[in-house]
């Protein structure tokens, strides 16, 4: 009888636990990029709603919204201050969304003021030119800059401080160039960085690998460094890091997601499981191949742990640059 009963009990639980996540799933997703279309927050946001829709864990189809403005700050903003409760809203974040936390960029939130909710993929840093462009080499292009830090405008989509000018001015302390005489243009987001040395309006731009793959396979731009440990596999394996070329600079990019601070443990959960059952999948692995991220598979918690101890590292970093306001 003991046995009956308890078995009774545990359908009639797992039961009530499926009703919940039923009621859980959000009416009508969606995925905010914080930048104009075409950058990493785009390609992160548009990763997760092909992964989710293929793989049937997301009913409704999920839109994609973009919000630029700050890098990333007019949408932090706006979804702790006016959305902190909306249980299908989620927003893709970077290394850089922290790194600018680290700074205080995000106004008066900091890494606290949000829910962590799923890291999905790691890229890399890579600096990049058209590919008629007369510098062949990392080693091309700092003693251009050497000889006349003038000569060479570098394009990157954040501010003095962001991720993309952090990139260039680690490659620039490592090969004795002063970093305040560098020619910075920024831009608003990866994709339009790209345009702009498309159109001969920049000479370098400094990005997430995975931002501009799509123009190396068109025959487009040419990258000049890479700045993982390592050469990446596969297809990307002709690539050379900073590090082999002298420049001893590693930038890994994490892409994911936050939620609201004000939303419930049961829908934050939902997403929480979507993500843990997605990111153990097979078909999502190649999907995240294709779009030029490697593995990273990190959700609620072990993600919060992972966000706060990185925003306190580039605190470290940004203070050796003075940039801490």
């Amino acid at each position: 009888m003991k046995t009956a009963f308890t078995r009774v009990a545990l359908a009639a639980s797992c039961l009530m636990f499926a009703g919940q996540l039923l009621a859980a799933e959000p009416k009508r997703p969606e995925c905010i990029a914080p930048a104009k279309p075409g950058g990493g927050f785009d390609l992160t946001c548009k990763l997760a709603q092909s992964g989710l829709k293929d793989s049937g864990l997301l009913k409704a189809p999920m839109r994609v919204t973009y919000m630029p403005g700050g890098v990333g700050a007019v949408a932090y903003n706006a979804v702790v201050a006016q959305r902190a409760k909306e249980p299908g809203t989620i927003t893709a974040f970077s290394s850089g969304s922290l790194l600018n936390l680290a700074q205080g960029k995000f106004g008066r939130y900091d890494e606290n003021a949000v829910r962590w909710l799923a890291g999905i993929g790691t890229d890399y840093g890579a600096i990049s030119v058209r590919a008629d462009s007369p510098y062949k080499t990392l080693k091309d292009l700092v003693e251009a800059v050497k000889k006349d830090p003038g000569s060479v405008v570098f394009g990157a989509g954040a501010t003095i401080g962001g991720q993309d000018w952090m990139q260039t001015a680690l490659i620039a302390r490592a090969a004795g160039i002063d970093v305040q005489k560098l020619r910075y243009v920024a831009f608003e987001g990866g994709g339009e960085t790209l345009t702009a040395m498309l159109g001969g309006h920049v000479q370098v731009t400094s990005s997430g690998l995975g931002e501009v793959t799509p123009q190396l396979a068109a025959g487009k731009i040419r990258i000049l460094a890479v700045l993982s440990e390592e050469r990446l596999p596969g297809k990307l394996s002709d690539l050379p890091t900073a590090k082999e070329q002298g420049y001893d600079i590693t930038w890994p990019v994490i892409r994911g997601f936050y939620m609201g601070p004000e939303v419930s443990d049961e829908d934050f959960n939902w997403w929480k499981q979507q993500f843990d059952t997605l990111l153990a999948s097979e078909d999502f692995a190649k999907l995240r191949e294709q779009r030029d991220l490697f593995p990273l598979s990190m959700t609620g918690d072990e993600l919060t742990a992972f966000v706060k101890k990185q925003v306190q590292d580039y605190k470290a970093l940004a203070g050796e640059f003075g940039l801490v306001q």
